[in-house]
């Protein structure tokens, strides 16, 4: 029996659209900047994959409490932390 990550980010073969593909594409997806191909596999792929759908509505939400937050609430250090991880992060997503 496959793992929970394998599958959770397996390819959905009837949707086009696999989980992993889909976080990936959540941030163009709520800025409306998926193109309609894309953005049709988006909404396909959430509306028959409940993780999905909750990981959207959660990505929802955390804009929304974030969005309260002024520009300068995060120290400079926490600013170069978070680049630093997420530059970490995408590296070990590219290989």
């Amino acid at each position: 029996m496959p793992d929970l990550l394998t599958r959770i980010f397996r390819r959905r073969p009837d949707e086009g659209l696999s989980c992993r593909e889909l976080v990936e594409l959540v941030s163009d997806y709520l800025e409306g900047a998926l193109a309609r191909a894309e953005h049709s596999r988006f909404e396909a792929h959430i509306g028959g994959c409940d993780h999905c759908a909750a990981y959207l509505r959660q990505m929802r939400e955390t804009l929304v409490l974030l969005g309260t937050l002024p520009a300068d609430a995060l120290s400079r250090e926490a600013e170069d932390e978070l680049r630093v991880a997420f530059r970490d992060w995408k590296a070990e997503t590219a290989r």
